[in-house]
């Protein structure tokens, strides 16, 4: 999700502009309409009736030309305004002069001209215009005067017409100014305001914790996509239009019902911040919910924060992990070496050729328990490598090949006991080479360990396919399988069924796993009769 800023303010404010323009048109198209209706109350002399209509037609079709022009925003605004203003001027000079009956009448429409256009323009060229129409009602009136068509007319009405303009555009200079600064400032609150919430919707969408914000009766009026994994919410997608105003209660009961309470019920209790929190166990994870009122009244709405508890606590887990992998290796690394003293001792007295059947026994549980502390030391080193891949392109089917025949000579293992099932021979994968290897051989030596050891007890196959962008491997044996009180904690570590065992296995394997980029899991066994058919591990690897 990215974030689409909105216009600068400028273009908003001749966004404006235009829309006064375009409005301004409007009104000048009725005044040259009523100047057509109005035409048969000109003077009584035909010359003048017939030039008055032709200019009142012309008139007409400017206002046309002009509106068309500004509702195609063509040319720009800055030259489009001032040729309309300076045009429409010279026509009504020229009306008033068809008149013949001075400032009184017409002339009064400079006024509202010049207004008009000093505030669409933000006071620019206020001057400009008024003095513009004060030149053009001197030269009219002087022309009146010269002609002698009125002799006892004097300059008064002129003057006091074009003192007016004046008055017109300079108020209208400094109202537009603050009408300017009013209108920048809004619309540079509003873009705040816009861009402030796109960041938040971006924020939201973002969060590793799940957002649902609901109003006093439970209607959902935000939410982000977390909040809907790990809810499992019923939206057919993300758009806001299928899951806004969605009821709380329908989508999820158990949430609806722990907000209620904790709107309406134990007040005083929900003052402290530990009662805000609440949990909630589904879909196998643990979700905490963190509830913060909208308002000061938490009867008006909510905001709630979920997190995945589980996830928290797997993370916590893994860093004392690591603090005590790093404390084992260090203690594995200072016991090694008392360790090999007593080995080597040992093999010394296992040659001694006078030993009683008593003192054998003895010295063989020696070896074998030296055996067994070796072994947890090299897991316990192994958990403090994990991060430590070397990854390289392998060629999957001859890597399983060479893995199959080594595993078989190894292990002691009959090829017919030990079936290998290749689907396409030319897979690459990105893994490192000694990890897979031993996740193979930690898998495989399990299952042998736990089958029936006869014909097909133990299978490897490797499943590919060219819709799939991942290559399956599957590990499957025809034991007894793992009951259900030992699966949830199969990949603990230090977790064990076993006397001899370390309990480090399958966790190093599903450790290594993920330092490549994989997944394994343990899948359901089928049933048959009420009878278990064996244990199957299931790798996923992305192919390279």
């Amino acid at each position: 999700m990215a974030i689409q800023l909105t216009p600068n303010i400028k273009d908003t404010l001749t966004a404006a502009r235009w829309r006064s323009l375009k409005l301004y048109n409007g009104y000048r198209l009725v005044i040259a309409i009523l100047f057509f209706v109005t035409q048969s109350a000109i003077g009584d002399k035909a010359y003048w009736q017939d030039n008055y209509v032709s200019l009142v037609l012309a008139y007409f079709i400017f206002s046309c030309i002009s509106g068309l022009l500004t509702w195609l925003e063509k040319p720009s605004i800055n030259y489009n305004l001032p040729t309309q203003i300076i045009i429409e001027i010279v026509f009504i000079l020229l009306l008033m002069h068809m008149q013949q009956d001075g400032v009184s009448n017409i002339g009064l429409l400079l006024i509202i001209t010049i207004a008009s256009a000093s505030l669409i323009s933000d006071g620019r060229y206020a001057l400009f215009y008024a003095s513009l129409a004060t030149i053009g009602i001197l030269l009219e009136q002087s022309y009146q005067l010269v002609s002698a068509s009125k002799p006892m007319q004097n300059y008064t009405s002129a003057v006091i017409l074009s003192l007016s303009c004046f008055a017109t555009a300079w108020l209208a200079y400094s109202l537009a100014k603050r009408v300017q600064q009013s209108e920048w400032l809004a619309v540079q609150r509003g873009l705040d305001v816009k861009n402030m919430a796109q960041i938040n919707a971006l924020i939201s969408h973002e969060m590793q914790d799940g957002v649902l914000v609901v109003d006093q009766s439970l209607q959902i009026k935000h939410h982000n996509i977390q909040a809907k994994r790990l809810l499992n919410l019923d939206f057919e997608d993300n758009e806001p239009s299928n899951w806004q105003g969605k009821s709380l209660q329908t989508l999820s009961p158990e949430i609806s019902q722990m907000i209620r309470r904790w709107m309406y019920e134990d007040n005083v209790l929900n003052e402290s911040s530990h009662a805000n929190i609440l949990k909630l166990s589904t879909l196998s994870r643990e979700l905490r919910l963190r509830l913060l009122p909208v308002a000061e009244n938490r009867h008006e709405g909510a905001v709630i924060f979920i997190e995945d508890w589980s996830q928290m606590q797997t993370q916590a887990h893994q860093v004392k992990l690591a603090a005590l992998g790093r404390l084992t290796a260090n203690i594995a690394h200072e016991i090694r070496n008392p360790l090999s003293a007593i080995s080597h001792a040992n093999q010394l007295l296992q040659e001694e050729e006078d030993n009683n059947p008593a003192t054998t026994r003895m010295l063989q549980i020696i070896a074998d328990n030296v055996q067994r502390l070796d072994q947890i030391i090299k897991d316990v080193l192994e958990l403090n490598r994990r991060d430590r891949t070397n990854q390289e392109l392998i060629q999957l089917e001859n890597f399983m090949t060479d893995f199959y025949t080594q595993f078989c000579a190894v292990e002691k293992i009959p090829a017919h006991c030990f079936k290998l099932t290749l689907q396409n021979s030319n897979t690459m994968i990105a893994f490192d080479r000694r990890h897979l290897n031993q996740i193979l051989w930690n898998l495989c030596k399990n299952g042998w360990r736990h089958s029936k050891n006869v014909e097909n007890s133990l299978k490897l196959t490797v499943l590919t396919s060219t819709k799939r962008q991942d290559v399956q491997i599957e590990i499957t044996d025809d034991g007894k399988g793992i009951p259900e009180s030992v699966r949830s904690h199969l990949f603990e570590p230090f977790f064990t069924t076993e006397k001899s065992g370390t309990g480090l296995g399958l966790y190093i394997a599903r450790e290594l796993a993920d330092a490549n980029g994989a997944v394994l899991q343990l899948k359901t066994p089928a049933k048959a009769a009420n009878v278990r058919l064996g244990t199957q591990f299931i790798m996923y690897i992305k192919k390279a």
